[in-house]
């Protein structure tokens, strides 16, 4: 099962399912038996993501397996995920397809395109999707994997719109596929347990109203991580970090 609570079994047989349409039904019937045969699912929270309406959902980021485990725990929250991703994952000749016709958003990083992947968000969570933003923008590259410092994309597609932030923390994916280790080895025996909770609502209270400026932006993007990180320590049984890493500062101090 993916979650123990009675309260929770109770309300995924009570909740009516979304309309997923034909290309999303066809990753649901990929990716949940595969998910149910290869890890042991271990997800909390649920009741903390809104079962109507938009909402921007904020993961962290630890393999590139993580994208499995939070497309299914979204799904057994009863909303339809629609992350952002990298727009060469949009050109492969059979995934990319589904991906587009599944509603998913590419991200075309490093040009003129890239304010459309926000366009594009706002207007989804306006719809009232759920719409999901990495906003560390990659996998994290803290020694003991804790989020990072984040963008402000997803505080920007939040107060344009006003829809609620919902920090996802995930863990275990790493150990089916560890990135950025020089070797790519998927380890899906023995069965792994990959954990996903959905913390309480942002609040972001304090910058609402108020004119959209970069620096509102980054103090809100704060706020943002630190529920992430907060919510991932409550997943790990752990303290996370007082200082998340700053990739931008590390990469300097390389270089020096």
């Amino acid at each position: 099962m993916a979650e123990s609570s009675d309260q929770h079994q109770e309300a995924a047989v009570d909740d009516p399912r979304p309309r997923r349409g034909f290309w999303f039904g066809v990753i649901v019937a990929l990716v949940k038996p595969f998910m149910l045969i290869f890890t042991k699912p271990r997800f909390s929270g649920r009741e903390n993501m809104p079962r109507t309406g938009g909402v921007v959902f904020v993961p962290n980021h630890i393999s590139h397996f993580d994208p499995f485990v939070l497309g299914f725990f979204i799904w057994e929250c009863r909303r339809i995920p629609r992350l952002l991703g990298k727009a060469s994952l949009f050109k492969l000749p059979i995934a990319g397809r589904i991906i587009t016709s599944a509603g998913q958003i590419p991200v075309h990083r490093d040009s003129t395109q890239a304010a459309d992947a926000f366009r594009d968000a706002v207007a989804a969570v306006e719809r009232g999707e759920c719409v999901g933003v990495y906003p560390e923008g990659t996998i994290t590259r803290d020694p003991d994997l804790w989020p990072m410092n984040g963008k402000t994309g997803a505080a920007r597609i939040a107060l344009m719109t006003g829809a609620p932030v919902i920090p996802i923390a995930n863990w275990g994916a790493q150990e089916i596929l560890q990135s950025y280790t020089g070797r790519l080895k998927i380890r899906l025996l023995p069965r792994k347990t990959v954990m996903a909770r959905a913390g309480k609502p942002v609040d972001l209270s304090a910058f609402q109203g108020k004119p959209i400026t970069n620096q509102l932006l980054h103090e809100a993007t704060e706020v943002i991580m630190r529920a992430l990180a907060e919510t991932l320590g409550e997943l790990r049984g752990e303290t996370p970090p007082k200082e998340l890493f700053d990739l931008r500062k590390a990469r300097r101090e390389e270089n020096e």
